[in-house]
C-alpha cells in the first residue's frame, strides 16, 4: 500500500481512488499488417469497483509522483507490459476540483502479448479503435473516450534551424554551424515536456514531442554530430524543401508542428497538412540564457 491508495471526495461530492488524484495508461499501437489502430485495455476483477468493465490500467497517484510516473507504475503492477517499451507522447488531465484523474497517452512499437499480473485485472486484451465504444466500459472511461479517441497521436516539432537561429541574437552571422548547434543543444529540453501547444494543434496539456532539427548550408555538418535526443536532418538543398518532403511524407499516427516564420514555408506547410507556429512560440520554452 502506498500514501496513494485511498479514497477521496472531490468538490462535486464524488468519491474517487487516489488520496493525491490517479493516472492510467492508455497505450495505442498501429498494426503494419491490417492496417488497424488499436489500445490497450484492461477489464477490471469482479470485486473492484466497476467489475467486469474496461478501461485503462493506472490507479491513484502517491504524494509527489508525477502522473506519467504514476501511469507506467501502476501499469507494471497491474499486467505482464513491460513498460520501458513504452514511448510516452502526451497527458491530459480530468479535473472534478479538488481531485484529478491524468490521462497518459502512449504508444509501443511491438504489441506484445498482455496478460493479468494481479488480482485487479481480470484480462487485458488489444482492442481496435472502432470496437472500444462497444464494449462494457468503466463510466469514467466512458466519458472521456471520445476526446481520448482523438489524441492517439505523437507530436513531431520540425524545427526550421536557419529562421529560427535567425530569430535570436546569439552572434549565428559570426558562426552559422555553432548557432545551429546549440539550437540543437538546446531543444534537447523539450524530451521532458512542454506546455501550452498552440491552437488547434492537440487538446494534449503536456506533450513529449519528437524534434526534428532541420539544416542546411554551413550548417549541414551539425547533423553528423550525434545526438540523442533530437534528430538532426541535413538539407541536401533548400532547408523549406527538405521541411515539406517531411510533413508531405507524414508517418501514420503522427501530427506534425513545425516551427518556421517564413510565409511562403508556413502556406506549404499547412497544405501539406502540418500545424505551423512561430520561432517566438519555440524560443520562450527553451533556456533563457540562449534566447
Amino acid at each position: 500500500m502506498g500514501d496513494g491508495d485511498g479514497w477521496a471526495r472531490c468538490s462535486l461530492g464524488h468519491l474517487h481512488w487516489g488520496r493525491f488524484g490517479a493516472a492510467g495508461l492508455l497505450l495505442f499501437h498501429r498494426d503494419p499488417g491490417d492496417g488497424l489502430l488499436r489500445v490497450l485495455l484492461q477489464q477490471r476483477a469482479w470485486w473492484c469497483h466497476g467489475a467486469g468493465t474496461w478501461g485503462m490500467f493506472g490507479g491513484g497517484r502517491h504524494s509527489g509522483e508525477d502522473p506519467v510516473a504514476a501511469a507506467l507504475r501502476e501499469t507494471a503492477e497491474e499486467c505482464t507490459l513491460d513498460t520501458r517499451a513504452v514511448r510516452v507522447h502526451g497527458v491530459r488531465t480530468d479535473d472534478h476540483g479538488g481531485w484529478d484523474f491524468a490521462s497518459v497517452i502512449a504508444s509501443v512499437d511491438d504489441p506484445v502479448e498482455v496478460r493479468p499480473a494481479s488480482l485487479e485485472t481480470r484480462r487485458a486484451a488489444w482492442v481496435p479503435v472502432e470496437e472500444v465504444a462497444g464494449r462494457r466500459l468503466f463510466k469514467p472511461f466512458a466519458r472521456t473516450w471520445p476526446l481520448l479517441s482523438t489524441m492517439l497521436t505523437r507530436l513531431v516539432l520540425v524545427v526550421d534551424a536557419a529562421n529560427v537561429v535567425g530569430a535570436r541574437a546569439d552572434g549565428w552571422w559570426r558562426d552559422r554551424a555553432g548557432a545551429n548547434a546549440r539550437l540543437r543543444d538546446d531543444l534537447a529540453v523539450l524530451r521532458d515536456g512542454i506546455t501550452g501547444l498552440p491552437d488547434g494543434v492537440l487538446p494534449y496539456e503536456r506533450v513529449f514531442p519528437e524534434v526534428v532539427l532541420v539544416v542546411e548550408g554551413a550548417a549541414r555538418g551539425v547533423a553528423e554530430q550525434p545526438c540523442d535526443a533530437v534528430s538532426v536532418v541535413a538539407a541536401p538543398g533548400s532547408g523549406d524543401d527538405r521541411i515539406v518532403e517531411l510533413v508531405t511524407a507524414a508517418e501514420p499516427d503522427a501530427t506534425y508542428l513545425v516551427v518556421t516564420a517564413d510565409r511562403e514555408l508556413r502556406a506549404r506547410c499547412t497544405a501539406a497538412g502540418a500545424c505551423v507556429t512561430g520561432p517566438r512560440w519555440l524560443l520562450s520554452r527553451l533556456p533563457p540564457h540562449r534566447r
